[in-house]
């Protein structure tokens, strides 16, 4: 049995108003974007008040070529990184040299050596540490890294697993680029850096939150490729983000939320904490409705919307961050994302008191 021994989020220094957002998209891309008035309710139909920015508004109006934007996101992801895991092994007691594996997962920028490999080498943790970088996930990628360092804990009782995730989605804005998918994308997507600390049963946690993990399951549709990713362009990444998500929701999140737990012996009304990635306001909303939800049963996952943005992948640690922060229902806890592929990632717990 593996658990969640200790979670850490960053709040960036930046953290910007929406409608200060808004006010800067209508500026920037007036001139080469005619529909842009039209658009502009976009920014108010997110639900989102506050956005989690690692930079100050203004950078985002000058021009920057691909080299210099990925210099910072290297920069910042190895900083915001180490702030994240200080935090944890804080909250956790545990050492650092205690680390055995090194999940890192990113989509927003590239390294090579991976960031976790900077990581070790700045923190001075465990040359001997298992090291797997993570890319390509997207929005899943949250979901996904937690289930495997869960796999990693449960096969090693030893073992203390750092799962970090960072996304700093801001960076990857082309200034060249007018296109609707920028638009929509400048509305709704933020920067975040989570990190989790899961450990093998032969710990005892020291915590009175006892979160472990139960089962998960992956599944990739086929013939979706193109409804969420990246192209890849000399200057940079250009977000694909279909309209049609929320609707592929509908028609297939309660099919496969049922099926899981089925296979685990539950049911829907069995789950007391829903921990879903918020992807934004319609898919919120598509997963209420597609899984007859009652009120309030997604208000974490909407209060981290409202005041961070979509982080991409660490936005699912925030809201579970939120649950072990502040208290949970004692009961099954189920953790939902869609990533690129098109896929769903899932992960039941069992959250009870120490």
């Amino acid at each position: 049995m593996s658990s969640l021994a200790a979670i850490s989020k960053i709040d960036f220094p930046f953290k910007v108003n929406q409608q200060d957002v808004k006010q800067y998209a209508k500026e920037f891309f007036s001139a080469s974007f005619p529909q842009v008035e039209r658009m502009l309710s976009a920014f108010d139909n997110t639900e989102i008040k506050t956005r989690n920015l690692c930079k100050p508004l203004n950078y985002y109006s000058t021009l920057q070529t691909f080299q210099e934007q990925n210099e910072e996101y290297i920069r910042i992801a190895l900083e915001s990184s180490e702030k994240a895991v200080e935090e944890c092994l804080t909250s956790a007691r545990i050492k650092k040299g205690e680390i055995t594996d090194l999940i890192f997962v990113s989509t927003t920028g590239l390294a090579t050596p991976s960031l976790d490999a900077l990581i070790i080498n700045k923190m001075r943790l465990n040359q001997n540490i298992n090291r797997i970088p993570i890319f390509g996930l997207g929005c899943g990628g949250g979901v996904s890294g937690f289930s495997k360092a869960n796999i990693l804990a449960k096969a090693n009782p030893d073992a203390v697993v750092l799962l970090i995730a960072v996304e700093l989605c801001s960076l990857t804005f082309l200034r060249n680029d007018f296109s609707k998918s920028n638009f929509i994308g400048s509305s709704l997507f933020a920067d975040g850096t989570s990190a989790c600390i899961i450990t093998g049963e032969n710990h005892v946690n020291k915590t009175a939150n006892k979160i472990t993990f139960l089962a998960t399951q992956s599944k990739l549709y086929y013939d979706t490729l193109d409804i969420m990713g990246w192209k890849f362009l000399g200057t940079g990444f250009k977000v694909v983000f279909s309209q049609n998500i929320p609707a592929f929701i509908s028609k297939n999140v309660r099919d496969d939320v049922t099926s899981f737990l089925a296979k685990n012996g539950l049911t829907l009304p069995d789950i007391k904490n829903f921990i879903f990635h918020p992807g934004g306001r319609k898919v919120l909303t598509a997963y209420e409705e597609a899984l007859s939800m009652e009120v309030n049963s997604l208000k974490n996952t909407r209060d981290i919307m409202i005041n961070y943005g979509n982080m991409s992948s660490p936005t699912v640690l925030y809201v579970i961050e939120k649950f072990f922060s502040e208290g949970y229902e004692e009961g099954f806890g189920l953790m939902l994302s869609v990533g690129p592929g098109f896929s769903t990632e899932m992960v039941l717990l069992q959250m009870n008191y120490h």
